[in-house]
């Protein structure tokens, strides 16, 4: 019940966004940018995922990212992750600039429900160069969720962060936030996992896919793409249209999916060696593609 008040509500609000097959997305989630201390869970992937953003700006990709982007549990301000990261915040603009970019919040950046602080970390910025504060990215929205809807076919693709199929970190994540910050990041230096993230409990992650799992299928098999949990999910045409595109804090490797082509493709970037044994990012294709008129349900 809880699971199917929220998703319906997120689906009825969702942006709207018309595409067709000439259209490429790249969907990455659960980037959990942070303060490059030992507790920031993506400092040891940001230049992967900085390689990969690159080649998809090149490429023509429309960026979405699906909730979690800030680490804004442990980091109570927005100006340490930017400065930790300023490199991929500046690549993120690039794709504002070009009309192509789209931000989800999830529950460890749930502020940006509130458009007051989307404007307060976003619509400018401390130029170095110029001493001054200049526009950076004015006007930016952070959706709940969002619907990719086919201008051909019809098909919708329901987009959000998953973590409204997780009451504890959907209703109460401001207490989850306050034992993050408290409790968990200090242990966490440690090696010691908050057990409330369904990322890092495995009951919690089974409890979170079979309530979304249950949604989708009411829903008529809606075609669904979440973060969240940071477990891949890649179905068959014919089962249960759940995707997830995992994370960007996987050890030693991001994943995420694109669509291109009127295709979907479950990828991983990750770091390898030449047989000269230089070091550089390269691309993997995990599951697809596979046709979205595949999935399509009536």
């Amino acid at each position: 019940m809880f699971t199917q008040k929220h998703f319906d509500k997120a689906y009825e609000n969702a942006k709207v966004i018309d595409f067709d097959d000439s259209s490429k997305f790249i969907f990455f989630s659960d980037c959990h940018r942070g303060d490059n201390t030992f507790a920031d869970d993506f400092a040891n992937n940001r230049n992967t995922y900085f390689h990969a953003l690159k080649q998809y700006y090149k490429g023509g990709f429309t960026y979405c990212e699906l909730g979690d982007g800030n680490e804004l549990w442990e980091n109570t301000q927005f100006k340490t992750v930017f400065e930790a990261h300023k490199n991929i915040f500046l690549l993120l603009k690039q794709f504002y600039d070009d009309n192509r970019l789209y931000l989800i919040y999830g529950n460890h950046d749930m502020v940006y429900s509130d458009p007051k602080v989307v404007k307060k970390d976003y619509d400018t910025w401390l130029d170095p160069n110029l001493g001054e504060k200049v526009p950076f990215m004015p006007g930016l929205t952070y959706y709940e969720s969002i619907i990719l809807k086919h201008k051909n076919t019809g098909q919708k693709i329901f987009i959000a962060h998953g973590h409204q199929a997780d009451w504890w970190n959907y209703i109460f994540w401001k207490w989850s936030r306050f034992m993050v910050r408290v409790v968990w990041r200090p242990l966490q230096v440690v090696g010691i996992s908050d057990p409330t993230s369904p990322a890092k409990n495995n009951t919690e992650l089974i409890k979170v896919e079979r309530r979304t799992k249950k949604w989708i299928a009411n829903k008529n098999n809606q075609f669904t793409i979440t973060g969240h949990t940071h477990r891949p999910r890649f179905p068959e045409p014919g089962d249960l249209a759940y995707f997830n595109d995992g994370s960007c804090v996987h050890p030693r490797s991001i994943t995420g999916i694109e669509i291109e082509n009127g295709a979907i493709t479950l990828i991983k970037w990750n770091l390898d060696t030449t047989e000269e044994g230089f070091l550089h990012v390269v691309r993997s294709v995990l599951e697809g593609p596979k046709k979205l008129i595949d999935y399509k349900t009536s």
